[in-house]
């Protein structure tokens, strides 16, 4: 069963940076494409970016375009989001996710960033 794990949310202020990670068990990272989303109260949860499974292709949402960078640590098994230019809109709990055959098939329990004006 897969589980994934996310951290480094916290307070920034607009046109700070944050490291998110999402650490993954019992699959590793490079089985299946993996992703980041987000989710405001009230809103449908919203695409950030998406990494290959084998980290050499990244695509990312148009609202976070050249402010964001995920990669993959296959030694830690891990996938980060580095978050650059940080607004008060990208305020929202971010969450992992990794497909599989069905689709986004594990996510995480997400963690809150919170960006000050």
């Amino acid at each position: 069963q897969v589980q994934l794990v996310e951290s480094g949310g916290g307070l920034v202020q607009a046109g700070g940076s944050l490291r998110l990670s999402c650490a993954a068990s019992g699959r590793t990272v490079s089985t299946y494409a993996m992703g980041w989303f987000r989710q405001t109260p009230g809103k449908e949860r919203e695409f950030v970016g998406v990494i290959s499974r084998s980290g050499d292709s990244t695509s990312y949402a148009d609202s976070v375009q050249g402010r964001i960078t995920i990669s993959i640590d296959n030694a830690k098994n891990t996938m980060y989001l580095q978050m650059n230019s940080l607004k008060p809109e990208d305020t929202a709990v971010y969450f992992c996710a990794m497909r599989d055959e069905t689709g986004w098939g594990s996510w995480g329990q997400g963690t809150q960033v919170t960006v000050s004006s």
